[in-house]
């Protein structure tokens, strides 16, 4: 009796402070840029109950990630002031904070930034500041289908190795029947086939660049690693895979199409729901592969919501941040949608809730995949870089852009893969040479 009279006192004191809040910004509309993954696409059905409680309406620009990537960099080096609220990452939030181009958040106590994952909230901050809300975090780990490799007669362990992946996907690769051995990014750019081929030569020995700077794309542990992702993708992956990242292959492995996928954790609160995938029931999860070493196996990123410094309407924009990388919109998203399909890998209080426990049976998984994520010591040998999937320069946009376009390239037969690592080299040693690294 006594909590229910208290929560009507809570609901109270919410309502007269949203509506005060509500008469102080109405007619206040926040242009949001954002990536069309799912829980984004959920938090745009979900954000009429934010305008009805706030007053505030919302425009979304939602692109495809590549492209979002490209608009809101440009806006935000030239002031450009499209977009009140950004959707950005690791990689922007701590180098846009440094610049100055996002606004510093501060959160009420309500908020607890406490309770986000000490991982996420360093990932996404710059000597101490936060610069952007994590929405969600994720790391990479590997989905396959048990039923194929029990039928096949493999166990694939739990913390596997390349040479463990590749027998179990030639097991289960049956493309008569429709079902590729696996489905893993090819599609260029530095944030999707260059992401996840990183976290491979990562384990294969390579870094981006040595201890001076210079890009180290043409050596021998990159070479191997790239033999290795293209003969893979050649003999077990589906066609067309250079046009294939996060959701075309979340379309493939929810249709049953893939053997096994290497790829964000997040992926697996939608290839383990039955009402998106035909083959949910059957979905394991495994930690990723390592090779020569475990380090930078895994990656570590987060989706997150930032204010550029030139928007006119930071204080509807940081109500906006509250509300929506909030535990309670985590809370409504689960009551709303079912536990199993929360945004995850931001906050604690997530993992302890036994309605999420009971309803994931990847959170695990997910969970040791993020914990073992260190951007600060992911490669084999030393490096001045920060950053398990990209190095934390401004130069590294283009450099791993241009990289992931000959990755396509060798990928889809056009060139070989020493002419594509070549042809990467020289476009990293000329970036960081007029960037004067050397």
């Amino acid at each position: 009796m006594k909590v229910k009279m208290l929560s009507a006192a809570v609901a109270g004191a919410v309502m007269l402070s949203t509506q005060a809040f509500a008469g102080s910004h109405g007619g206040t509309e926040l242009v949001i840029a954002t990536v069309n993954n799912g829980h984004m696409i959920e938090m745009q059905k979900l954000t009429p109950k934010f305008e009805e409680e706030t007053g505030i309406k919302v425009k979304w620009v939602t692109l495809e990630e590549g492209v979002l990537r490209q608009r809101v960099t440009t806006d935000i080096a030239t002031k450009g002031g499209q977009f009140d609220i950004m959707t950005i990452g690791m990689y922007e939030a701590p180098i846009w904070g440094e610049k100055g181009w996002l606004e510093p958040l501060n959160f009420s106590a309500e908020y607890n930034v406490d309770d986000i994952l000490p991982a996420m909230r360093g990932g996404l901050s710059h000597e101490g500041n936060l610069y952007a809300a994590p929405f969600y975090g994720e790391s990479s780990m590997v989905m396959y289908r048990k039923d194929l490799t029990d039928a096949a007669g493999i166990t694939l362990p739990y913390n596997p190795t390349w040479a463990d992946m590749e027998q179990a996907i030639a097991a289960m690769h049956d493309p008569e029947n429709g079902v590729y051995g696996t489905c893993l990014r090819g599609k260029p750019g530095w944030g999707d086939n260059a992401a996840f081929i990183t976290t491979i030569a990562n384990t294969f020995g390579a870094r981006w660049f040595d201890e001076n700077w210079k890009p180290q794309l043409d050596s021998a542990e990159w070479n191997a690693a790239i033999n290795f992702y293209v003969d893979l993708m050649t003999k077990y992956g589906p066609p067309g895979s250079t046009a294939n990242s996060f959701n075309e292959i979340l379309a493939l492995m929810n249709e049953g199409k893939c053997g096994s996928w290497v790829d964000a954790t997040i992926a697996a609160s939608f290839v383990s729901d039955p009402a998106q995938s035909k083959v949910a029931d059957s979905i394991a999860y495994a930690q990723a592969p390592v090779q020569k070493t475990k380090r930078g196996a895994n990656w570590l990123w987060a989706w997150a919501l930032g204010i550029p410094a030139s928007s006119e309407k930071k204080d509807a924009a940081m109500k906006f941040l509250e509300w929506s990388t909030s535990a309670d919109y985590i809370n409504l998203v689960g009551e709303t949608n079912g536990w199993g399909r929360v945004p995850t890998g931001t906050r604690a209080s997530t993992y302890a809730n036994e309605k999420f426990q009971a309803a994931a049976n990847f959170a695990s998984a997910e969970m040791d995949a993020i914990n073992s994520a260190n951007p600060y010591d992911s490669t084999f040998e030393k490096t001045p870089y920060t950053g398990v999937q990209f190095a934390a320069i401004p130069e590294f946009q283009a450099i791993g852009t241009a990289a992931g376009q000959q990755f396509a390239a060798a990928l889809a037969g056009e060139k070989s893969v020493e002419e594509a690592l070549a042809a990467a080299q020289a476009y990293a040693d000329r970036e960081m040479r007029k960037a004067r690294y050397y």
